[in-house]
């Protein structure tokens, strides 16, 4: 009982040890998205990419507001056929509108993501870059970016998994 009670407390001061030797650090990921010159420089390119279908839809939204109006203000005075003509083109238009403006949503929300991503794997790289250059042996965002090799026990895990599904 003593030789265990001994191997545990010398596991433990090992253990403490190693512990006290680990570089651990933490990495605020919205604050270096929110910073980098790579996010303002994806958002220049998507407003550049972008604005002339928004100016075409701002343009459609106009049109219709102006044939909206002539229909209120010229509705009594026009014949039966003229304005029906005119409230199927304003409802033609409105359709046209929405779908317009459905697929510059989808459009952008995509083009949105894929620059997203591109920066979030640029971050990435650049954490682990530092964290070797820096000899860190854990960085930690939200979640687990970067371990060092002494302390990464994925090998171990996996090992133990294997054991257990025999």
């Amino acid at each position: 009982m003593k030789n265990k009670i001994a191997l545990f407390l010398a596991l433990m001061f090992t253990a403490n040890l190693s512990y006290a030797e680990l570089k651990i650090g933490f990495v605020n990921v919205a604050r270096v998205l929110e910073k980098a010159p790579q996010a303002a420089k994806a958002k220049q390119r998507l407003e550049k990419e972008f604005s002339p279908r928004d100016k075409h839809l701002v343009a459609q939204q106009k049109e219709i507001k102006a044939l909206e109006e002539k229909l209120a203000r010229d509705a009594s005075v026009m014949g039966e056929s003229e304005r029906r003509k005119l409230e199927r083109d304003i409802i033609g238009k409105k359709r046209d509108a929405k779908r317009s403006q459905q697929e510059f949503s989808e459009d952008f929300n995509m083009r949105r993501n894929e620059e997203l991503g591109k920066l979030q794997r640029r971050i990435i790289e650049a954490i682990r870059a530092l964290a070797k250059e820096e000899n860190y042996d854990l960085l930690l965002t939200d979640g687990v970016i970067y371990a060092g090799e002494q302390i990464d026990v994925t090998s171990q895990v996996q090992e133990k998994l294997t054991n257990l599904s025999d």
